[in-house]
Order: structure tokens, then sequence, then C-alpha cells
């Protein structure tokens, strides 16, 4: 299938757009000096106050950047996760295979920030996520999707 460039750009312009607004809402919602804390076995995070759990959301890992080889490698590519972390991830490379969009099939990429912006968004509104979260950790940078926010 050919890669029809205008329709992935609106595509990602609607992935973008919701996502904005979802971001906003989590950020209101989490307000100021939190800390939190990711399980990739449990897919799952938790952010706190003074100690105090006040919120919970299901996790999964949309990729990895590589900082040292400029790189992204999707969760989906990536053997050596728990299976639980990434969730449904494999419905979003299915997306790509069935529209023709190649940067959401091939298992890595290098890590250009505007395609890694718009392979996370994608996700995000393919899977119907929550809201997006990003780590990082040593010289990974991890994108996440959360799903299923409660808390007070």
């Amino acid at each position: 299938m050919n890669h029809e460039h205008h329709e992935w750009e609106r595509v990602v312009q609607q992935a973008t757009t919701q996502a904005a607004a979802r971001q906003e809402q989590l950020v209101e919602q989490l307000g100021d000096d939190v800390q939190y804390n990711w399980d990739l076995e449990q897919a799952a995070i938790s952010w706190s106050r003074a100690g105090s759990v006040f919120h919970t959301a299901r996790l999964t890992l949309i990729g990895t950047v590589s900082l040292t080889e400029a790189s992204w490698l999707w969760s989906w590519a990536n053997d050596s996760l728990p299976p639980a972390s990434v969730g449904d991830m494999p419905k979003v490379r299915d997306y790509g295979d069935a529209h023709g969009y190649p940067v959401l099939s091939w298992p890595s990429f290098n890590s250009h920030p505007d395609l890694v912006k718009e392979a996370r968004v994608v996700s995000a509104a393919v899977l119907d996520a929550t809201a997006l979260w990003t780590d990082q950790s040593g010289d990974v940078v991890l994108h996440f999707l959360l799903h299923d926010l409660t808390g007070s």
C-alpha cells in the first residue's frame, strides 16, 4: 500500500488535537509537587503527594528512544519487555499496515523528534489513551500511554 502523506498529516493533526486536550486534563488533575512510580511488570503507574497515592493508571509502553544511538524502537518489536507493558501496541502496527503508514510498522527508525511525536500521538489515538507520559532511565527515554486513570 502506498503512503498517503496528506492523509498521514490529517491523522497526526487530529491525534495531536485530541492528545493536547487530554494532556491538559492530566496536568490539571495531577497538580504540582507530585512524585510518580511506574512498573513495567505490573503495567502500572501511580502518583503520590507527601507519600500518599492519589492517582493510578494502567501503563502501556509505546516505545523507547536510545539517546546514544538516536533511534526509536517500538515496544511491539522489543522482545525483552514484559508482555503486560506492551499491551495492545500490536494494534498500532496493524493500523499502520492497514493504512499505509510505515512509521507505525517499522520496528525502529531514526529518532527525529517530530517523527517520535507523531508516532506517540497517533498511538494514543489508535488505542484511545487517557494521556501520554515520558520518563528517562539512563540513556533511554521511555514513552508511555496512560489508560484508566483513577483516583481522588
